[in-house]
């Protein structure tokens, strides 16, 4: 394996180099958003450049589970973190689109590096699920405990992980000062070997910590986008057939009869004019007017009797004390003139 990559060192090398670059490029860069046109060209190129390295280590089957730390090359240490930087340059991508999809790449990145450190005894950590609301594999197969005894643990799980935080930060900044006291003697090649390899275990360490707080970031990050594609669903309008938009009302004028619409069609040219029965007939063919409700008219017969044989018909159909009151009020007007009993002249 030493062999296969030394034979290939300088091409992977200047892939890894590359990749890195950009990534700090865009990490340190002085552009005021991440979503400037030129930021997201280094972010495209430099995950091309990472991609292409990691495919030729797994082609070259540079690391395995089954090996010790010990029988990896020095020079070849670096390369373990591909994963790490390819899972913090997929983040840097801001396609809100396909952001869901960006975030569930970039922590299957960051898994697949803390899985092969651990393997390595690279660190002391616990491994986060492989997919994010999924048990981890020390909670797998066992059930989940309720009751107070559930409460206390969880507190003591919050408890467990705000200390792990505190000294993940603590030990990164350690690092990072380590990391800048040594980084001019082993770029400029006056290292040796063993100071070339302590160099790139503490970068590996620091980036465990980086990829543990990455993963805890966007399993909070996947949970809002989830609710949220969530929410839209459930409030989006079913998909019924739509009801037929009702034809609007134009303005017009109601008339007894059709010598009045030609009158008033004359008068009002600008309003049409339309017979009551005409509008009927209208109203039901539209729908909004049932037949039982349109009066039927016997062909001769006019408004007036047509009025006259309704009330007539009504009146059969009212009660005696109505009738009774009818007839007296009848029977009062024809004693009685129109105006009977204005005293005061207030007719």
């Amino acid at each position: 394996i030493m062999a296969e990559g030394a034979g290939a060192g300088p091409r992977l090398a200047e892939l890894l180099a590359v990749g890195r670059r950009l990534w700090e490029e865009v990490e340190n860069g002085a552009e005021p958003s991440s979503g400037a046109p030129a930021v997201q060209d280094k972010v495209r190129q430099g995950l091309e450049a990472l991609q292409r390295a990691a495919a030729m280590v797994a082609q070259l089957d540079l690391f395995s589970e089954n090996e010790e730390l010990e029988e990896i090359a020095s020079a070849d240490l670096k390369y373990l973190l591909l994963p790490a930087l390819l899972g913090s340059m997929t983040l840097k991508q801001v396609d809100m689109s396909r952001r869901l999809e960006h975030l569930e790449s970039a922590r299957a990145h960051f898994w697949r590096f803390l899985k092969l450190c651990r393997s390595y005894g690279l660190g002391k950590f616990h491994l986060p699920p492989a997919a994010a609301g999924s048990p981890g594999e020390e909670d797998a197969g066992s059930p989940a405990p309720r009751g107070p005894a559930a409460a206390q643990a969880s507190l003591v799980a919050m408890a467990m992980s705000r200390q792990a935080k505190i000294e993940r930060h603590n030990q990164k900044k350690e690092l990072e000062n380590r990391l800048a006291s040594m980084r001019t003697c082993v770029e400029s090649g006056q290292a040796d070997e063993d100071q070339i390899r302590e160099f790139y275990i503490l970068q590996i360490q620091k980036w465990i910590n980086t990829s543990l707080e990455e993963i805890e970031s966007i399993d909070q990050e996947m949970v809002i986008l989830r609710s949220r594609a969530t929410a839209k669903q459930s409030s989006a309008p079913p998909h019924g057939p739509a009801r037929p938009a009702r034809t609007p009302l134009k303005p017009f004028i109601l008339t007894r009869n059709a010598a009045q619409a030609k009158v008033f069609g004359a008068g009002y040219p600008g309003l049409p004019t339309m017979t009551v029965d005409d509008w009927y007939e209208q109203r039901g063919k539209q729908g909004v007017v049932s037949a039982q409700t349109v009066p039927q008219r016997a062909p001769g017969v006019t408004d007036e009797e047509m009025q006259k044989q309704q009330q007539e018909k009504k009146e059969e159909e009212d009660d005696e004390e109505v009738l009774q009151k009818a007839r007296n009020w009848d029977d009062w007007k024809d004693t009685h003139p129109r105006g009977y009993g204005n005293r005061q002249n207030m007719g």
